[in-house]
């Protein structure tokens, strides 16, 4: 059922859901009958005036209609989600964790962020339903890509995906999983340059933005930032990613506490810029990430699901 709070404007297209009688009395319109809003009420509780295709008008209400591009898609929109996501959590084949916990920088609050891969089984990922690209469960920190967005996102150089891979915090690896941690390697590329460092740039500006407008931002944020930038420029430079930087570990920590001036921080910030700079032209990573392996490694598990 559609949220009752939504106002739908005029000229959206509708489909009736059951018989209803047209405005100036005869015969009634039949359920499933094609229209459009032609009048929308200020709130919800009120009626809205549709016109139907064949130049009758009616009032309905929210729960007498539905949305026609809906409408088309409710039988395989319904199927598609019926599975829950223990349901789905069945086909993990690696699980891991990451966050504050596995680079070395959590509390006794902290929480414990696990994520992973799951491999569905062939019929349900061929079906007319097809697959979840992301299963999760809030109340457990737990979220599971779907093997082909997980290896997309990777070859992207996503910073959660690669640090999922790098992670040494490693709680279930299948034989499959195995082998995909072995050549985690080939997802490094100079892509991490543009991937990292813009979204660290984008984000302090939002950072600054709630310094101007409350004086006070989220540590906890800030420090991750830069935990990324430090991250980024030692993949660069040494070929492979860390995810644990325990040389920098108590001046993150003193960013995390909310100890360490803000203008320290970001002058900070720029310095790892112009680093991140220097490594980026003195790399040694390929400009692109082993896409033909990534994807024999894919055509490998599904074949491999299919042969069950």
């Amino acid at each position: 059922m559609h949220p009752t709070h939504l106002i739908l404007s005029p000229g959206t297209r509708i489909v009736t859901r059951n018989e209803t009688n047209p405005i100036g009395g005869g015969a009634l319109i039949p359920g499933g009958a094609v229209g459009a809003i032609i009048d929308s009420p200020s709130d919800a509780h009120h009626a809205y005036k549709v016109r139907l295709n064949d130049g009758r008008e009616a009032m309905l209400r929210r729960t007498e209609f539905s949305i026609l591009k809906e409408f088309k898609g409710e039988g395989i929109d319904a199927s598609a989600h019926h599975l829950e996501f223990d349901d789905w959590k069945q086909f993990v084949i690696y699980r891991c964790v990451v966050g504050s916990q596995a680079f070395g920088l959590s509390s006794d609050d902290s929480d414990v962020d696990r994520r992973g891969i799951y491999l569905p089984p062939a019929e349900l990922h061929w079906s007319l339903y097809g697959v979840p690209e992301q299963i999760e469960k809030n109340d457990t920190q737990e979220a599971y890509w779907e093997l082909q967005k997980f290896l997309v996102m990777a070859l992207k150089a996503n910073p959660n995906i690669l640090e999922c891979l790098h992670t040494p915090l490693v709680e279930h690896a299948t034989p499959l999983a195995q082998e995909l941690l072995a050549a985690r390697q080939r997802f490094l590329s100079k892509l991490i340059y543009q991937t990292y460092n813009g979204y660290v740039m984008s984000q302090f500006k939002k950072l600054e933005q709630d310094v101007r407008a409350r004086g006070e931002i989220k540590w906890k944020h800030a420090m991750h930032l830069i935990r990324l930038l430090l991250s980024g420029i030692s993949a660069l430079r040494e070929g492979q990613l860390r995810v644990r930087l325990d040389e920098h570990r108590a001046a993150l920590l003193q960013i995390k506490s909310g100890r360490q001036p803000w203008a320290e921080i970001n002058a900070w910030r720029l310095r790892l810029h112009k680093e991140f700079d220097d490594a980026f032209a003195a790399t040694q990573l390929p400009e692109r990430p082993d896409y033909a392996w990534a994807n024999e490694f894919l055509v490998k598990a599904r074949r491999s699901m299919a042969n069950q």
